[in-house]
């Protein structure tokens, strides 16, 4: 029987037989030009957020920390670079910047913390819970690990934790691997690391989580992007080099 639909797509709501959840299916068009026009994630971010309560403490401190520890780490940097309070405070710029740099460490290590008890303590995704995601989940935690450590032998310990807010510069800025690969490698290795673990663990949780990483990061680059590009701009200006 024909039908005419003044609508391309239908979205039909349906109870998750396992935990009552709301999720969606869509019934695709013939017409992909038209279908291209709405959001195709819908299905994904509802299927996901039934799966997930917002309300439940370990989740609350993840959004949190994961918020927090970005927010930290450039309104202390910028508050240094301007007044050099901490180098004073501490007679030096390197061990300033190395004690910053320890903050920033056991926070991050805070956040992993909160991350992965959000997931222990929220529902599994059947359909992720198998050997093949798990593999998969696994494969992305070695790539994401190998951006951080690279990142981080590359940069060294200042060049990663905000040296040059601390007036402490390289010759130029990195451009070997893994910045040749893609920019900013730290931040979305991280953010691979993430999206791995939450995979293992077949945790919408994780995922939405995950998503909230990637969202911070990118409000931090927006945030950091400018000023390194400047310092470095200053640096191999003649003026900086006759000085």
């Amino acid at each position: 029987m024909e039908q005419k639909h003044d609508v391309f797509w239908n979205i039909e709501y349906l109870r998750d037989s396992e935990g009552g959840d709301l999720c969606c299916s869509l019934l695709y068009p013939q017409h992909t030009d038209e279908f291209s026009k709405y959001p195709a994630d819908l299905c994904v971010m509802t299927r996901l957020l039934g799966y997930v309560d917002p309300s439940d403490p370990c989740f609350v401190a993840a959004i949190l920390t994961i918020a927090f520890n970005p927010l930290f780490w450039n309104v202390v940097a910028r508050w240094e670079q301007k007044t050099r309070k901490l180098s004073r405070a501490f007679r030096s710029p390197y061990l300033a910047c190395y004690s910053l740099g320890a903050v920033i460490l056991l926070l991050n290590v805070l956040r992993s913390h909160c991350f992965t008890q959000a997931m222990l303590s929220q529902p599994k995704m059947e359909s992720l819970d198998n050997p093949t995601a798990y593999r998969m989940g696994l494969a992305l935690l070695g790539v994401g690990s190998t951006f951080v450590l690279s990142s981080f032998f590359a940069l060294g310990f200042t060049g990663t934790f905000l040296g040059d807010y601390f007036g402490i510069l390289k010759e130029a800025r990195v451009t070997t691997f893994p910045f040749n690969v893609l920019d900013n490698p730290m931040y979305w290795g991280s953010t691979a690391n993430y999206l791995g673990w939450a995979v293992m663990h077949a945790s919408p949780t994780g995922l939405l989580l995950t998503a909230v990483v990637a969202l911070v990061y990118m409000v931090a680059i927006l945030y950091e992007e400018p000023f390194t590009t400047q310092i470095y701009q200053q640096q191999a200006s003649p003026s900086h080099k006759r000085s």
